[in-house]
Parts: structure tokens; C-alpha cells; sequence
């Protein structure tokens, strides 16, 4: 751990530094640069918030081979087929009417890995009570753009 601290300040070190020198004089120093963000990733962002606000689970998941999706109340099992998947999320979305589905967050972690965040709010059938939850869908770059690779649900 000691190590991996040391290796981190020996390279960081020097680009503060710099940042710290050209923002000088300016009267402000330099925000560091944002997190790279995909393009294509927005895209798929706001195709998911589409296909979940539509109840198009066979939509959602078009593409993807195979996917971990972990729906609350549902025992976790290993990734499913797309029919399977789609049939899950399909039986799950029935009883339930969509107020709004909002992209909170899209964003690349690292080369070829990347996530996105959804903010759903929506009224269970037969009630007027409006719920709220979290969608992370987990993507991975594959040769024709972003497959979806996993689906969590939470409160």
C-alpha cells in the first residue's frame, strides 16, 4: 500500500506542480481535466432511458449476448441469454406504470468499460403512490459499440 502511495505521488507530483505554475498569474489555477466521457455512451444512455420508460425490455437489452441482471426480490444468478433477460425485466416492469426515467450519469471508467445511471420514478399498478429507484447498467466497448453487460436495480 505504502508503495502504490509513493508510485502515485512520484507521477502526480510534477503535473501539479505544473498545473500549479501556469495557473499563476492567470489569478486562478486550473481545474483538473473531466473524466473521459464517450459519445457513444450518451447515446446508449439515453436508448436505455427509452427503452426502460417504453416497458422495451427486448429493446434494452438488443445486442447483448448475454447480461447479470439483478432485479430487487429476484434470486442473483450468473449472466442470462437476451431472451431470458428480456423476459425477466419484461415480467418485472408489468406491474408498474412509469412516471420519468432521467440519465443521472454516463461515464467511461476506464478503456472499454463504462456505466450508466438511471433515476426511475414510477407508480405501481392499482396505486397512486410514486416510487423512486436506481438503475446501473454496466456496458463494455465491443466491436460495434456498447454492449449492455449488466443490470442492477436498487431501492
Amino acid at each position: 500500500m505504502r508503495a502504490l502511495l509513493t508510485v502515485l505521488l512520484a507521477v502526480g507530483a510534477p503535473a501539479i506542480a505544473r498545473a500549479q505554475v501556469q495557473g499563476q498569474g492567470q489569478g486562478q489555477p486550473q481545474a483538473p481535466a473531466p473524466p473521459a466521457q464517450a459519445p457513444d455512451l450518451d447515446r446508449e444512455a439515453e436508448r436505455a432511458r427509452q427503452a426502460w420508460f417504453g416497458h422495451d425490455a427486448a429493446g434494452l437489452v438488443a445486442g447483448s449476448p448475454r447480461i447479470v441482471v439483478r432485479l430487487p426480490g429476484a434470486d442473483p444468478s450468473g449472466a442470462l441469454g437476451q431472451a431470458q433477460s428480456a423476459a425477466l425485466i419484461r415480467d418485472y416492469l408489468a406491474s408498474a406504470q412509469e412516471v420519468e426515467v432521467v440519465v443521472r450519469s454516463a461515464r467511461e471508467t476506464e478503456p472499454g468499460r463504462g456505466y450508466v445511471e438511471l433515476q426511475r420514478r414510477y407508480r405501481v399498478a392499482g396505486t397512486q403512490d410514486v416510487r423512486s429507484q436506481t438503475l446501473l447498467l454496466g456496458y463494455r466497448m465491443g466491436g460495434g459499440g456498447w454492449i449492455l453487460v449488466e443490470l442492477r436495480v436498487g431501492g
